[in-house]
């Protein structure tokens, strides 16, 4: 079968009957039924980021992977964050940088906490010298069914710092080692503009990033750096069954009938980095398997 043969998009990956499956956070691909996939079999790089040096955070596993998979594939060192207890998920992540003939670099790092972004910026420069492409994609959500009362102020507290601080932070600290041509490209989401009241933390979160990203784009468009974001809807990382209490009808409210898998989002990645690009800045790129956003 020819693989770039066009699909039906509700049909490209099989939607099986999701069984109920839960994990503590921050969740393991290994257990996940069915296994995600990030592209190891079907990303084919061409060179349109040769020789970039890219930092993605939240790149173990999920859409992070995915990106650094394909980031890797299209020639880009990748610098990776993960947390200390997702070590494992993190090897793999490397080894498929690596296997594309590409230097990989994990990092334990939580973006909670500004002295480990300054670390983070300070280790990636020691790397590779600068920064071309900043990925702010690591996020926290959890669910939570019964109504504002049961968000906590740790909560809440944690996915404001985890969603934009560690974004605000590193921005900060990166943008003065990006040269003209980088960019940065943020995660928001779906829930921006449609939020679900089980994620209101979440939501918030990912409709300040929007914001952010726009504004942000335009301050730094006179110095040649572009800013841009990816809204994503359901996809299927082990975020889901670490943080949402019911797994088996996931992303079958999507218009495609089905959750995305990582491999599917990371193309927007690379085309916001890749001079095809150029005059796209102050951009949200929706993958939202057919919700219509703004």
């Amino acid at each position: 079968m020819n693989e770039n043969a066009p699909q039906h998009p509700g049909q490209q990956h099989p939607q099986p009957e999701f069984p109920q499956q839960d994990q503590p956070h921050p969740g393991w691909t290994g257990p996940m039924d069915p296994p995600p996939d990030h592209g190891e079999e079907s990303y084919r790089g061409s060179g349109l980021l040769t020789d970039r040096k890219a930092v993605i955070t939240g790149g173990d596993s999920g859409i992070g992977r995915a990106v650094a998979l394909a980031y890797a594939r299209e020639g880009a060192d990748v610098l990776f964050t993960h947390l200390e207890q997702e070590s494992g998920e993190a090897r793999e992540t490397a080894r498929l940088v690596e296997d594309a003939g590409r230097k990989a670099v994990p990092v334990s790092c939580d973006i909670r906490d500004e002295e480990q972004c300054d670390r983070l910026i300070e280790r990636a420069l020691s790397e590779f010298g600068r920064i071309d492409v900043l990925v702010n994609n690591a996020a926290y959500q959890m669910a939570q069914s019964d109504g504002i009362q049961a968000i906590t102020t740790e909560q809440f507290d944690r996915v404001m710092r985890t969603n934009l601080y560690g974004m605000f932070w590193l921005c900060k600290k990166a943008l003065p080692h990006i040269p003209p041509g980088g960019s940065i490209i943020n995660t928001t989401s779906v829930q921006a503009y449609k939020p679900s009241p089980h994620l209101l933390d979440y939501a918030t979160t990912k409709g300040a990033i929007v914001t952010f990203t726009q504004g942000l784009a335009q301050m730094v468009a006179s110095d040649g750096i572009r800013v841009n974001a990816v809204a994503p809807g359901p996809v299927w990382t082990p975020l889901i069954p670490a943080t949402l209490p019911d797994t088996t009808d996931f992303g079958k409210q999507a218009p495609l009938g089905r959750p995305a898998q990582p491999a599917e989002i990371a193309p927007a990645y690379v085309f916001l980095a890749s001079q095809y690009a150029s005059y796209i800045t102050a951009e949200i790129v929706n993958a939202t398997g057919g919700t219509p956003l703004p």
